[in-house]
């Protein structure tokens, strides 16, 4: 087997030689006491890309998405979202377990919005007999729907109807880099369209940790206390906040180079080019063991999903050769 082309997930790159020099460089201080500069910059700059009041720095995209749902929804309340949704999958029920919500799904194969469900799905207060819903919850791009993009009229006609019925709406927007990237949608009209978010900087963008939650100042004030709660208070975590702040200047164009080469994957794969919007093909498979481990022996990582579903993500440590060398491979099994 030659050289590895690790295409198991985008949060397996490593820091550039430039990024390493900004996080040696970083001015830092104690964020507890919310006195490190560096970090501040970071919050400062998110939140006012999407629009938004404040931001507040965590550890990871599923801390993330815990401190902006439970802004919204109370213990014993309700959040919908969909079936496949990271919150829902892949974050080990830490929403129910740590701040005791519940979730209800609708199931979309590619992820989307489906606002019929979600008028039928929908309960209003109704007294201390039923559960109420308070939020609801959508994914951009959407993970294990392949990396789809949310269009922003359906997440217009989201706002407005939960504007209609009194609920909130979060975004996990842990790759809406990406559908940015692919879309051209301003961060702004993103953030007009939702009451509270979260992006990952460890993915697409390439930096070694962290993710933001994004919303208003009273949303992130609450969110703080509750982050220093689960442990997640940080000292002088400027250091990575550098990365990030680089991550934004240098990587977030350049993601349109992992999407063509997502594209040259799915085709190797015998799989439509036109249903693969960003970084991530989603590959189902009857064989996908003997397909990983066929992929692996040709110097190839891939990731299980399911039990029938590989997926392959593309990110800044693959090259168009890397690209091309993995479609070779893959085109084969």
């Amino acid at each position: 087997m030659g050289v590895t082309i690790d295409l198991r997930s985008d949060t397996l790159t490593r820091p550039t030689d430039a990024m390493r020099k900004a996080m040696a460089a970083a001015e830092v201080g104690d964020d507890v006491y919310g006195e490190d500069p560096t970090v501040l910059e970071l919050q400062r700059r998110v939140a006012e890309l999407f629009g938004k009041e404040d931001a507040l720095f965590t550890p990871t995209g599923s801390m993330a998405n815990v401190l902006a749902v439970a802004s919204m929804v109370e213990p014993g309340q309700e959040v919908l979202c969909e079936a496949s949704a990271h919150i829902a999958r892949a974050e080990l029920g830490a929403h129910g377990a740590l701040t005791g919500l519940t979730m209800r799904t609708w199931r979309d194969p590619r992820g989307q919005i489906d606002l019929t469900a979600l008028e039928s799905m929908f309960a209003p207060d109704m007294g201390p007999f039923f559960v109420r819903t308070t939020a609801v919850s959508v994914e951009n791009t959407h993970n294990f729907a392949g990396g789809t993009v949310l269009p922003l009229d359906d997440l217009q006609a989201l706002r407005s109807w939960a504007d209609t019925v009194g609920v909130a709406v979060h975004l996990d927007g842990a790759r809406l880099w990406n559908a940015h990237v692919a879309t051209g949608v301003p961060f702004t009209s993103y953030g007009e369209c939702v009451d509270v978010l979260s992006v990952c900087l460890s993915k697409g963008l390439g930096a070694p940790v962290g993710s933001l939650m994004v919303g208003t100042a009273d949303a992130v004030a609450e969110a703080r206390v509750r982050r220093k709660r689960m442990g997640g208070g940080m000292r002088q975590v400027g250091i990575l906040a550098a990365a990030g702040l680089h991550a934004l200047d240098h990587h977030v164009e350049r993601l349109a180079d992992d999407h063509v080469h997502a594209r040259l994957l799915a085709e190797a794969c015998g799989l439509d080019q036109n249903t693969v919007e960003t970084n991530i093909v989603v590959v189902p498979r009857d064989d996908a063991a003997e397909f990983i481990d066929g992929a692996r022996e040709g110097g190839v990582l891939v990731s299980p999903v399911g039990p029938r579903v590989v997926r392959l993500v593309t990110h800044l440590d693959i090259s168009r050769q890397d690209a091309e060398a993995a479609a070779v491979v893959l085109s084969k099994l």
